[in-house]
């Protein structure tokens, strides 16, 4: 049961809805032959509920394998089953005719046989409408095939409110089960394009924190290279003229070259906009953007009053906390606290749909940590949290890795990157699983006016 259990969460809620469908139309099948068959063979008898079990048993597995055909076809996997659904047409026929020829001569199995056929005929129905995109033909099929009951029970000779009633039984329980049909196309589809939205505006942060940090280097870069520029060839000319100004110059470009150098590596690391309760904020709105039920909760105005090492720490661990939950598993909610006590601050990160596999924090951290690799210098989305932190990719700093350990329990860089910046105020962390689906971080930190935050070289 752990494994099915496993094999079950380990599925993106799209695949677990398309799965659910699946096993739906798997076990309609059952039902068909399960509700119509022992009747028709209880009242018949051999030979011919012998083979109007044996259609019916047919019809149930083509059935199944056109709605399981229809299905890929529906997620762009397969070419529309059109030659399935037309034998599935044909053999929903066949049933029924015979279904009507026996009964003449068996008034006392009117009811079972009366009843396969409605329920071949709605099951049939609803089975080629999932292969059906425009809605305007399954009500065509619908009508159909009502159509088509009434013209069978009149040929046989049954009276006028007979024709009427099998007829608008069958309208109603092909309507029925064309309609659960579409129903089920329409919300399978609905969910794998909420999720595409949901990736997508992962990305569109992404490039938007790109964005940001390409502005950030240019006002940096391009305003101190260009004075660089200009001092060099002042520099150049006044040297050519033999004047000691060009001295003086060059220890200007040297200045504004340090500086830009300084500059450079704040922007990277992100020190410049590192700001505890900008992050705070910042992650409730990101993660209430992405669908993620956020609850920050801080004493009023705590954040501002830490001492500026304790923000920068602790708000690398919100970001990194944040861009976990936003990337990897599949989270419902996430609760952010910060408690401050004498002497103490606090920092807990908690978020649902974790996976139990490969060793508690592993489960999470492993791919979160891919993604500060793989984003390069945006950070696999965490830059929008903070609007700072971000731009420092899996090279940069290797501090600045995500939330994740290399599952089984190994500490990854992210943990590791947290670790060395919590050290540097004197600060812990833990991270694991705390239960059934739950994932916690804990940063704490001593409140100290004298604490010397030592800048995390790359």
């Amino acid at each position: 049961m752990r494994g099915t259990g496993g094999w079950w969460r380990r599925k993106s809620t799209p695949a677990k809805v398309e799965t659910y469908t699946r096993w739906s139309y798997l076990v309609f099948p059952v039902i068909e032959v399960g509700a119509f068959g022992p009747p028709v063979l209880r009242g018949v008898g051999a030979p011919a509920g012998g083979w109007l079990f044996a259609l019916l048993l047919a019809h149930a597995v083509l059935a199944t394998v056109t709605a399981l055909r229809a299905l890929d076809w529906v997620r762009g996997r397969r070419e529309q089953p059109v030659r399935l659904m037309c034998a599935l047409a044909a053999v929903t026929g066949a049933p029924a005719l015979l279904a009507l020829a026996v009964a003449d001569g068996h008034a006392d199995a009117a009811g079972a046989l009366g009843g396969m056929f409605g329920g071949v005929l709605a099951f049939g129905a609803g089975t080629i409408a999932l292969g059906i995109r425009r809605r305007s033909r399954v009500l065509y099929l619908v009508a159909g095939f009502g159509a088509g009951a009434a013209a069978l029970t009149s040929a046989f000779g049954a009276a006028w409110t007979d024709v009427l009633a099998t007829s608008l039984a069958v309208l109603l329980g092909s309507g029925f089960f064309a309609f659960t049909s579409v129903f089920s196309v329409w919300l399978l589809n609905a969910v794998y394009e909420l999720d595409e939205a949901r990736e997508t505006r992962t990305r569109l942060a992404v490039a938007e924190e790109r964005l940001r940090f390409g502005r950030d280097l240019h006002d940096v870069l391009g305003r101190n290279l260009a004075v660089v520029a200009l001092k060099s060839e002042l520099a150049v000319q006044l040297a050519r003229r033999g004047r000691p100004e060009a001295v003086e110059q060059m220890i200007e470009v040297q200045r504004i070259a340090q500086e830009s150098q300084r500059e450079v590596r704040d922007v990277v690391r992100g020190y410049r906009e590192v700001d505890l309760g900008v992050e705070l904020s910042g992650a409730h709105g990101v993660l209430t953007a992405a669908g993620i039920e956020c609850e920050v909760r801080a004493p009023a105005g705590a954040a501002d009053r830490l001492p500026a090492g304790v923000q920068s720490a602790l708000g690398w661990v919100v970001r990194e906390a944040t861009t976990n939950v936003l990337r990897h598993g599949d989270a419902a909610r996430c609760s952010v606290r910060l408690r401050v006590t004498e002497g103490h601050v606090v920092l807990t990160v908690e978020n649902d749909g974790v996976e139990p596999v490969g060793g508690g924090a592993g489960s999470v951290g492993g791919g979160a940590g891919s993604v500060r690799g793989g984003a390069g210098p945006v950070g696999g989305g965490a830059g929008p949290v903070g609007g700072g932190a971000g731009p420092v990719g899996g090279g940069a700093d290797s501090s600045g890795g995500t939330v994740g350990a290399a599952g089984g329990g190994r500490g990854g860089s992210g943990l590791a990157g947290l670790r060395e910046r919590l050290a540097e105020v004197d600060g812990t962390l833990e991270a694991g699983v705390a239960g059934a689906g739950l994932f916690r971080v804990v940063a704490e930190v001593p409140l100290r006016q004298t604490a010397a935050v030592r800048e995390v070289t790359a």
